[in-house]
């Protein structure tokens, strides 16, 4: 099929570069020369696993190029993917302004006479956007809908990191249509897919997206409580996590403890399906606490820094931070709880050195302090160091042997905030380890 991609940051990308791998003629349509130009040069201006090697095959076998040229890819094309980014407003709901000018500009090169096209909306909206906005958009084109194009929703479900492999073999496949036609054409996209297909309409697709990363993040906040709880106790959250995981009914997926969820999705998707209940006057308790609790969570890390430490203050105190990304394999610092962390230790005076493997230029928009040193190597984070938070489970961070924390910090406190390390390890050493939920050991 010939297809359009409007939108070339992360899900229009990998979703351009998969079903350009399937055997679909694809265009990439983005407004900044810039990442036109690098796309048609193989080279992808954003950081996802596999994806350089994916785009540099499928633009040498011509089956994906890049233009500024709306009209041209609009036109030559069967069916039209809107994958435009949707921030959230300061009111938590998601701001659809680069849909609507998707939207528009589709809408202006469309032509009477052309052949049946579908225009679907993959970004994640607020309910309601791909019927009620989207739709009467391109019906201003003095089109037909139903009769000359149909319109659809396609969520993506991508995690960072595995965005090729997500998409490639997804474990459902939800095609929103608004008549059988267009859900006949989405679907046809998805031929040779294993995967499972649900058709509904599009606004039940958009909220089976917002759903889906509410239930995950709820499972994180979830138990990161009960790792709050079993510190007290003396429990060890991962043996309650494995124990709760085996009930078949809840799995063990998304029952690790940490320091709290981030990224480009599930934040934002939260946030857009609790104001949406709140605007329909349903409003959601369960949502709202799993905001609250994600929010409090990373500060957890410093208050196990404090107790270890066995100091109320952190003034002038060097303290080492190991990663940015919310997750590793990606350089996405959107929402991190690096973020938060390193804002209240700057906030209580302590002198900050921190790294991240490949999300360090990202992160340098985040915050700017004189106390904050941006640093590549390891070592130079590690030296003198009064304590240590692991951030992101980078493998090379995890690959640190306690004997190397013991030579290079002052004091050599480590708190791992993702249960990176195997802890016995480091309790059998004079580190001084502590985790969250750990407990007693």
């Amino acid at each position: 099929m010939k297809i359009a991609i409007i939108g070339t940051g992360y899900v229009g990308l990998v979703t351009g570069t998969c079903f350009a791998k399937k055997g679909h003629d694809v265009i990439c349509v983005d407004v900044i020369q810039e990442k036109v130009d690098m796309i048609n040069q193989a080279i992808p201006p954003i950081y996802e696993e596999g994806l350089e090697e994916l785009l540099k095959q499928t633009v040498k076998e011509g089956r994906l190029k890049a233009t500024l040229d709306f009209k041209e890819a609009i036109q030559k094309s069967e069916i039209i993917f809107i994958c435009v980014g949707t921030p959230s407003f300061s009111n938590g709901l998601l701001d659809d302004k680069y849909v609507r000018s998707a939207a528009t500009s589709i809408a202006q090169a469309f032509q009477e006479g052309q052949e049946y096209k579908v225009v679907v909306v993959k970004s994640t909206c607020n309910p309601g956007t791909t019927t009620d906005i989207v739709k009467p958009i391109l019906e201003k084109s003095k089109l037909t809908s139903g009769k000359d194009f149909g319109v659809g929703m396609n969520p993506e479900f991508l995690r960072e990191g595995v965005a090729l492999k997500d998409f490639l073999a997804p474990d459902r496949i939800v095609i929103g249509g608004n008549d059988e036609r267009s859900q006949q054409l989405i679907a046809k996209t998805y031929e040779g897919f294993e995967a499972p297909i649900l058709q509904v309409d599009p606004t039940t697709a958009e909220i089976i997206k917002l759903a889906s990363n509410s239930f995950l993040a709820m499972k994180i906040s979830f138990i990161n409580e009960i790792a709050n709880i079993a510190e007290k106790i003396g429990s060890d959250v991962s043996s309650i996590a494995q124990g709760v995981g085996m009930d078949e009914r809840i799995s063990n997926k998304f029952l690790r403890a940490g320091l709290g969820y981030g990224g480009s999705c599930f934040p934002k998707d939260v946030s857009a399906l609790y104001q949406k209940s709140k605007e329909l006057n349903v409003p959601s308790k369960l949502l709202e606490a799993t905001i609250e609790a994600n929010k409090i969570q990373p500060l957890r890390a410093i208050k196990l820094l404090k107790e270890t430490l066995e100091e109320e203050s952190l003034k002038d105190k060097r303290i080492a931070i190991l990663g940015f990304a919310f997750k590793p394999d990606t350089d996405d610092v959107r929402d991190a709880v690096s973020v938060p962390i390193i804002e209240k230790l700057l906030a209580e005076g302590a002198i900050v050195y921190a790294t991240d493997p490949v999300a360090m230029k990202n992160f340098k928009k985040e915050i700017e302090n004189e106390n904050l040193h941006l640093l590549s190597s390891i070592e130079d984070v590690l030296i003198s160091a009064e304590g240590c938070i692991l951030v992101t489970e980078w493998k090379e961070y995890k690959d640190i042997s306690p004997a190397k924390f013991l030579e290079l910090m002052k004091n050599p406190i480590l708190i791992d905030g993702r249960r990176a390390y195997e802890h016995d390890r480091f309790i059998e050493s004079d580190v001084k380890y502590k985790a969250i939920g750990l407990g007693n050991k």
